[in-house]
């Protein structure tokens, strides 16, 4: 926080229109967030498909088998693959990368509205997507 406070105030005369100061100031956290996570996390190397691998399936009723997680994780990435660009990376941001919809906004340059309708309709084109995989 304090870095990306000192290259506020060092930057401050690039700003050109102070109205947009919060996204200006939030913009500067994320991109000084992730060069230093890129810088101290570098050798901290984990794949997609271990992170959907920890997602609870347990609220589903499916049964805690290790073979079968996996072939559903393997599942849920190819087929979040097959969406159409947009889809894919609202979903990726929002469900595996955690952001907000706000943040989401911020980064693909769309409105709020938009961001919600989306996010909704990637997960409902993912579910019918799933849909011949589940049953």
């Amino acid at each position: 926080m304090q870095e990306s406070f000192l290259t506020a105030f060092t930057k401050l005369k690039s700003l050109k229109d102070y109205n947009t100061f919060g996204a200006w100031l939030k913009r500067i956290v994320i991109n000084n967030s992730i060069q230093y996570y890129k810088k101290h996390m570098k050798n901290l190397d984990v794949s997609l498909e271990d992170v959907l691998y920890k997602i609870d399936d347990g609220a589903n009723g499916i049964e805690d088998n290790h073979d079968y997680k996996n072939l559903r994780a393997k599942q849920v990435v190819e087929t979040i693959k097959s969406l159409k660009d947009n889809y894919k990376v609202s979903l990726t941001l929002h469900l595996i990368e955690g952001y907000d919809y706000e943040e989401i906004c911020d980064i693909m340059n769309i409105s709020y509205a938009n961001c919600r309708t989306m996010i909704s309709r990637a997960k409902e084109s993912l579910r019918l997507k799933m849909q011949p995989l589940i049953n």
